[in-house]
Order: C-alpha cells, then sequence, then structure tokens
C-alpha cells in the first residue's frame, strides 16, 4: 500500500503571530545568526512552500521565533487506494492489436 506524504509550510502563520508582517523585517534577525538571505530570497521562503531548505536556515527560524520544526512546518500521510484498471474486452488479455483505432472511411461531399 502506499502512502502519500504532504506538508504545510507555516512560516507566513507564524511571522504573523509574533505581529511581523513585512519580510523585510527578517533579514536583519537571519543576518545576526549567520545567515545572508537577500530581501529576494526572504519574501520567496516566507511566500512560497520551500522544497527544500537548509538546516542552518531552520534552525535561525526556529531561534528566532524561539519555536520548534513542528510548528513551522506541519506534515500529513494518508493512505491512498490501490489504482484501478477498468478491463474492457480485449483489453483485459493484453492483446495490442485491440487498442488499434478504426480505419475512417471517406465519402464526397454532397
Amino acid at each position: 500500500m502506499k502512502r502519500q506524504v504532504t506538508y504545510q509550510w507555516r512560516l507566513r502563520q507564524v511571522m504573523a503571530e509574533h505581529h511581523m508582517f513585512a519580510t523585510t523585517e527578517l533579514v536583519p534577525l537571519l543576518s545576526e545568526r549567520g545567515i545572508t538571505l537577500s530581501a529576494s530570497q526572504v519574501h520567496r521562503l516566507v511566500s512560497g512552500t520551500p522544497e527544500r531548505l537548509s538546516l542552518p536556515v531552520l534552525a535561525a527560524l526556529c531561534d528566532i521565533f524561539d519555536t520548534t520544526p513542528a510548528h513551522l512546518i506541519t506534515t500529513n500521510a494518508e493512505n491512498l487506494a490501490p489504482r484501478r484498471i477498468a478491463a474492457v474486452g480485449e483489453l483485459a488479455t493484453g492483446n495490442p492489436q485491440a487498442i488499434r483505432p478504426k480505419r475512417a472511411t471517406l465519402r464526397s461531399a454532397p
């Protein structure tokens, strides 16, 4: 059985909980912790959902907001139902001739 794992990046919500609404406010706080990111990089980090995140950045964010990674990233995992394959006529037998298109008949216009 397969499982689908999803996650939600909650940095914007955590910032709002700390009354921080401008992404530029985060730049000097990260810099104090040795993380050098441009204002546009911080904006993408806050407004988007990162696919990759370095551990030093995650640790700095946890320190800034006095929180844990579990508060910044919520996860969900659920079982996926097995895929069902429709079997129609000869398709179920695996005959490649069964999926061949039918020949079209052309007629002249009246």
